[in-house]
């Protein structure tokens, strides 16, 4: 560890304050971030902090940090920094990940932060060029992933205003209709559009159309199921994925939190999902929501996979995202949500040419592959952001033995 660093009580390196109270009723409309314990969740017209400015949870989510870099509003449920005390903001926002918050939590029925005893936690703080230095390169696979984030928001924005302008407003068609040529389109594809409407049940759709239901659309939709709990043989050293409902949150799924072993595989109803299939929630506090898998995975019981026919995975994630809130309205049950597989499989769905379907997809696959890609990368920076935090932060890896490891590897 560098000599020259110091152990001091956090209150030594940063006061915590708690956040200001501002009712939903009290707030206007404005750019300003309004952050809670579980982040930026609304926008206000005022200013309570001048930023940049670190933010923790004091109630609610417990132990997620957020550096904010613009001026913002922490509320009530929060703590954060009013003073500095002329160390680095950025670097405080990665030193506060590393404390103990649970260590401080009140003991009381409704569990939250105590201020005075995160302020008596001991902590070792650098040199302020070692700690810009630090937060620079913390921050550097932080800024990475946040892109890939805003990059992934605009590839699933294109891909669904693409299926939207397709197969929900049908503008190549009303283009057609008024004697225009389809927006954007090369002379094959828009070839295969019609340029006329016929009724349906579910009202004017493109002549030569059907009215179909998404099981149409797959090769079999199936449950999962999940091994024996108490038996370790279903469980230890498994390297299956295993996905639970309450996974079934993100867009895409690249990962699972659970493994299963191939014993536990063979003896219980969980069963193999090829990638590129749409997962459903069946119940649970996620009942009703859609993701897409990106790798070959198996599901529990209250998992409902959607295995596509040859060429219409994306269409039919698209068009089941657009059915979630169908799916949500039609969930029974007071203490927990319900929704069978037979309510998924008679989802009604515009069944368009399957030649259009397959055209869909070869337009929309860059789009889903740039997503996926820039997935596994971020997940890749964050497991190397969370092994070096605790080294940088504690001394055990100077910054120079982290640019000499750096240049070895380069």
């Amino acid at each position: 560890m560098a000599g020259e660093w110091a152990e001091m009580p956090l209150g030594d390196v940063i006061t915590l304050q708690r956040g200001f109270d501002l009712p939903s009723q009290n707030r206007k409309p404005g750019k300003v971030p309004i952050v809670s314990s579980s982040g930026v969740s609304d926008h206000h017209s005022e200013v309570g902090v001048k930023g940049p400015g670190v933010v923790t949870g004091r109630y609610g989510t417990i132990g997620q940090v957020f550096f904010i870099k613009e001026d913002y509003w922490p509320l009530n449920t929060t703590l954060w920094v009013k003073d500095f005390h002329g160390n680095d903001p950025h670097f405080a926002s990665y030193l506060l990940r590393t404390v103990d918050f649970q260590s401080c939590s009140d003991k009381s029925s409704v569990p939250g932060v105590n201020r005075n005893d995160l302020h008596r936690i001991p902590v070792l703080l650098p040199p302020l060029a070692e700690q810009k230095a630090i937060a620079a390169v913390l921050g550097a696979l932080d800024d990475k992933i946040e892109l890939n984030r805003r990059m992934n928001a605009t590839l699933e924005a294109m891909a669904r205003a693409l299926f939207q302008s397709w197969f929900v407003d049908f503008d190549p068609v009303r283009a057609k209709l008024d004697g225009r040529p389809p927006a954007a389109l090369d002379p094959a594809t828009a070839a295969l559009f019609p340029d006329s409407f016929q009724d349906s049940t579910l009202g004017h759709i493109p002549k030569g159309w059907e009215v179909g239901k998404i099981q149409d659309c797959c090769v079999q939709i199936q449950n999962g199921g999940t091994p024996r709990r108490n038996e370790s043989r279903f469980w230890d050293g498994g390297n299956i994925p295993w996905l639970a409902s309450g996974e079934v949150r993100q867009s895409i799924i690249t990962t699972t939190e659970s493994f299963i072993t191939e014993v536990g595989l063979a003896e219980s109803s969980a069963k193999w999902v090829p990638p590129f299939s749409t997962v459903v929630a069946l119940y649970g506090a996620t009942a009703g929501q859609v993701s897409f898998t990106s790798s070959r995975l198996t599901t529990n019981q209250a998992v409902c996979a959607l295995v596509p026919k040859k060429g219409f995975a994306f269409f039919n994630y698209l068009t089941m995202r657009g059915a979630t809130a169908g799916l949500e309205n039609k969930a029974v049950g007071s203490a927990q949500q319900n929704i069978s597989k037979g309510i998924v499989e008679e989802t009604q769905v515009v069944l368009p040419p399957t030649t259009l379907v397959e055209q869909f997809g070869e337009v929309a696959n860059p789009l889903f592959e740039h997503w996926i890609s820039n997935l596994h990368q971020s997940r890749t920076l964050a497991t190397l952001r969370d092994t070096l935090l605790p080294k940088l932060l504690s001394g055990e890896l100077s910054m120079a033995g982290l640019e000499s490891k750096l240049e070895a590897a380069s």
